[in-house]
């Protein structure tokens, strides 16, 4: 029996991302990110960048986002889309960090939406997970 996915609305996730982005803790950079990820079950869940004067103990918006996901809804988790939206208008895909996080719980066609300008009115850049990370470590059995 196939479970049915959600309806992806990546206006709603590229909103629910800005919103997390004005919340950022980026005292240092000012660059200020905000991610959305769209789960299996429906829910959306946000994260924002904050950073650390090390730089290197900065968290991600991303990882922020998946780390409360998984606090909230268990580690069963699948990412079926995802946001990631910055302040500062310029197209902010996930570092690689991110990207390989990501790929223990996105699957790889899921899209993953990097605009570019005030919530994408520049360019609203998709494209499936596989493509973000094309060749990642992948320990899953198949």
């Amino acid at each position: 029996m196939e479970t049915e996915l959600p309806a992806i609305d990546m206006q709603e996730l590229v909103n629910a991302a800005l919103d997390a982005a004005r919340n950022a803790y980026a005292p240092y950079s000012r660059f200020r990110v905000g991610a959305a990820l769209l789960l299996s079950k429906g829910a959306v869940v946000a994260g924002a960048n904050v950073e650390n004067v090390s730089y290197g103990l900065t968290i991600c918006a991303e990882r922020a986002a998946l780390v409360r996901a998984v606090a909230k809804f268990g580690p069963e988790i699948r990412v079926v889309a995802a946001a990631v939206v910055n302040l500062n208008d310029a197209a902010s895909p996930p570092c690689g960090a991110c990207r390989q996080v990501l790929a223990e719980f996105m699957d790889a066609d899921g899209p993953v939406c990097f605009p570019a300008g005030e919530a994408g009115r520049v360019s609203m850049t998709t494209v499936p997970f596989r493509e973000v990370l094309p060749f990642g470590f992948d320990m899953k059995l198949k």
